[in-house]
């Protein structure tokens, strides 16, 4: 009985682990494209009418 828990304990504790790490890279990814985008916006502030 004991054995089932501990497996499921450990399957659980590994797709935690395994979401936590996609969500991470993803975070980061958004991250660096608002900075590159923004960069962009500013290079090009001059040619921006409203």
């Amino acid at each position: 009985m004991n054995e089932k828990v501990y497996k499921t304990m450990s399957v659980a504790g590994a797709g935690n682990i395994a979401i936590g790490i996609v969500i991470l890279v993803s975070g980061i990814t958004c991250g660096i494209l608002a900075i590159v985008s923004g960069a962009k916006m500013l290079k090009r502030k001059s040619d921006i009418i409203f």
